[in-house]
């Protein structure tokens, strides 16, 4: 059954009308149940769209080991990106890693290039 929520241009209420069909939405001569008043607009709400895939946020500590363990570098970079999304905290190197994983480098190119990058912090220090 469709709903549509609405706010009232003249007293500021806010409501939701609803329909058995389409045709009746059409059809239907709208108002505001507060005031009666026929200034009233539609209320788009906020909707979540889901993406396409798995929700590694949902994911238990064994289902995301499996993930890592599965070769699959991209699958891999998804899951980074899902957890640590854009969290300054991880630092430039877990963003630049995660980005290299999606477009599809190896896991193992990847960990040497961690790698090296921390080796050479620990010489200039």
């Amino acid at each position: 059954m469709p709903s549509y929520d609405y706010k009232c241009q003249d007293c500021g209420a806010r409501f939701a009308l609803f329909y058995k069909t389409y045709a009746d939405y059409d059809a239907a001569d709208k108002s505001c149940p507060q005031c009666d008043g026929k200034n009233i607009a539609r209320v788009i709400k906020r909707i979540n769209v889901q993406k396409p895939g798995r929700d590694y946020g949902s994911m238990s500590s064994g289902e995301m080991l499996s993930v890592l363990e599965s070769g699959d570098s991209r699958q891999v970079g998804e899951m980074f990106e899902q957890v640590g999304g854009a969290n300054p905290a991880l630092g430039k190197q877990y963003h630049d890693a995660t980005q290299k994983l999606l477009r599809g480098e190896s896991k193992d190119s990847v960990e040497q290039s961690l790698k090296a990058a921390s080796d050479g912090k620990k010489t200039k220090t």
